[in-house]
């Protein structure tokens, strides 16, 4: 098999460019490939970490029989669209997420979820084939939790979805902002700047000091209004991107988010379920901002988007206004 490099798959190892052709082969049997010499480009044996550029010919030496065990079409669960478009352009999307769906399937979920939506978004407009031979699957460069609701942007093509996870990891030019209802009255303004570390098989976040595997964790917050009732609506910046950052750093302060069934205030939880039936954290991506791009995605320097909190959590404030 051979393929030529477009500009749409260029700038990518070439071991990583053969795991999308050959999506369930066995990370054995490619690495072999490279040792065998059955992967060059432009004639020459290929190294694993060979970067590819635009105009390579990559030649695959493979059996038919193995190529088709290893290239089955991709997997796409039909499902009905349910998120609004705040934007979009030839390489990204962005789109707000409603509370309660996943933005990538797992082991409970894997048909509705926002990724599955967005693929057969893209679909129906011709944008994107599932059976593509060079088996990119357009994707997200950040994650939701299922019951925060908000911002989420996709990566359309795979330059674009490189230089947005670059972006989220080194955070410095992109500016991310959320709205919360928290318990008790907040200062104006604070900084919450303590380490934390995950426990995969707890499926928790805690608090640890660095010597004790933490890692830096930092979130700066405005108070935008108190409620006589003892609640705080905040606006909080993330500075770092750890799991369940905001939900344990503000648990961790005193003032957890309100609806919370993690690190939050089970009794306040019930009774907001009881008044106003909120069933999920008062947790809400509401601003994002591009900083100052170069190259491919350069034209969107200074982009700002914004999504209105749901009409669930602004009936709750109408509410808290009131008591």
């Amino acid at each position: 098999m051979t393929y030529t490099i477009t500009a749409l798959d260029s700038n990518q190892r070439v071991d990583k460019f053969l795991k999308r052709m050959l999506k369930d082969a066995p990370v054995s049997f490619l690495y072999k490939m490279f040792r065998q010499k059955d992967v060059k480009i432009n004639g020459k044996k290929a190294k694993i970490n060979d970067i590819l550029k635009e105009g390579d010919v990559v030649d695959i030496y493979i059996k038919e029989q193995l190529l088709e065990q290893f290239r089955k079409e991709a997997l796409l669960r039909p499902v009905k669209a349910d998120f609004t478009i705040l934007y979009e352009d030839e390489n990204i999307l962005v789109v707000d997420k409603p509370k309660g769906l996943l933005v990538h399937g797992d082991e409970g979920e894997k048909r509705i979820t926002l990724q599955n939506m967005v693929l057969n978004y893209l679909k129906e407009k011709r944008e994107w084939d599932p059976n593509q031979v060079n088996g990119f699957v357009p994707s997200p460069a950040h994650r939701l939790d299922r019951n925060t609701s908000g911002i989420v942007i996709f990566g359309k093509n795979l330059p674009t979805l490189q230089q947005l996870l670059e972006l989220f990891r080194t955070r410095d030019r992109i500016e991310k902002k959320y709205t919360l209802l928290v318990r008790g009255t907040l200062p104006v303004l604070g900084k919450i700047d303590f380490p934390l570390l995950k426990d995969s098989e707890k499926k928790m976040v805690k608090v640890v000091p660095e010597n004790r595997g933490g890692k830096p964790a930092l979130t700066i917050y405005k108070r935008l209004k108190s409620y006589p009732a003892g609640y705080s609506l905040a606006e909080a910046e993330l500075m770092t991107g750890r799991t369940h950052q905001l939900r344990v750093h503000f648990a961790y302060i005193g003032h957890p988010i309100v609806g919370d069934s993690k690190y939050g205030d089970f009794k306040v939880n019930d009774e907001f379920q009881e008044l106003f039936g909120l069933k999920n954290q008062f947790l809400h991506a509401s601003y994002f901002k591009f900083g100052k791009l170069d190259g491919y995605l350069s034209y969107l320097s200074g982009k700002e988007f914004t999504s209105p909190l749901p009409e669930k959590e602004k009936k709750i404030l109408d509410a808290l206004a009131r008591m």
